[in-house]
């Protein structure tokens, strides 16, 4: 809540549909889990349990009766879609997450063989059930790299019909692939493509694991742009780059400009 009588981008209350930030847990200390979500977390919409994590993290209930108490959101990695995929145990996974109690899945095909059409087909038969969050975009920067706008685009489109929820940019926990390449400079003309599409901004995640990132895609799409893959240590440091609090974007939001 603004008390200070500064002119602030609006943000929405939580639960939010728009200006979401989601955390990458990799396998943070569960203490410094709590204490991260104890302090900060009206900034926090989701937490992500990074790709196969889930499966190897010894205080997974603890972590995720943590969330429940402060209202916020989780899922597991779409790389562990992909593992149970691999071996033929789709169904199998659907369990996991109900076990877990599991209201959102994140379904990705950025590793296996598995084409987008295919995709999206266990986008339609997840989201009978869950909110999906799809993610476009390949681990191996190569292969995103040669993958067209158009194609981008087509697929995100594809996933959104088939019911995803929102579709997710891939750019991996280290921002060295997919809107990314492997030195981690952004894609500029893929992103300009993208916002320039029929796509609305508001069903996008922008993977935005550091400051970089962070501070681009606040410039690019304003206050309440969908972020995803931030680091814990991130929580504070984004919501101020949303509010033109630091140094970064402070005359993106002086008095008078648009407060998006």
């Amino acid at each position: 809540m603004n008390t200070t009588q500064l002119n602030l981008p609006l943000r929405e209350a939580k639960p939010r549909t728009n200006g979401i930030t989601v955390l990458i847990d990799g396998g943070v200390p569960v203490r410094y889990f709590e204490d991260v979500m104890e302090s900060s977390n009206e900034f926090v919409d989701y937490v992500k349990f990074g790709w196969g994590t889930s499966v190897v993290t010894s205080q997974l209930e603890r972590k995720i009766d943590c969330l429940r108490r402060h209202d916020i959101r989780f899922f597991f990695g779409g790389t562990l879609f992909e593992k149970f995929y691999s071996q033929g145990k789709v169904e199998e996974y659907k369990s996991y997450c109900r076990n877990y109690g599991c209201t959102h899945v994140e379904i990705s095909n950025g590793t296996v063989n598995l084409s987008n059409r295919d995709k999206a087909k266990y986008v339609e038969e997840f989201a009978k059930e869950f909110t999906v969050f799809s993610e476009v975009g390949y681990k191996d920067s190569d292969r995103s790299l040669n993958l067209h706008p158009a194609r981008w685009i087509e697929f995100m489109e594809q996933d959104l019909s088939a019911g995803a929820d929102k579709v997710i940019t891939e750019a991996r926990e280290s921002g060295t692939s997919g809107i990314c390449r492997s030195n981690g400079e952004v894609r500029f003309g893929l992103i300009e493509e993208i916002l320039d599409s029929r796509l609305d901004s508001a069903s996008i995640i922008f993977e935005a694991p550091n400051k970089e990132l962070q501070n681009f895609f606040v410039h690019k799409v304003g206050t309440n742009v969908n972020l995803a893959n931030v680091p814990f240590q991130d929580v504070i440091p984004l919501e101020t780059l949303r509010l033109g609090l630091r140094s970064d974007t402070l005359q993106l939001f002086a008095e008078g400009a648009d407060l998006r």
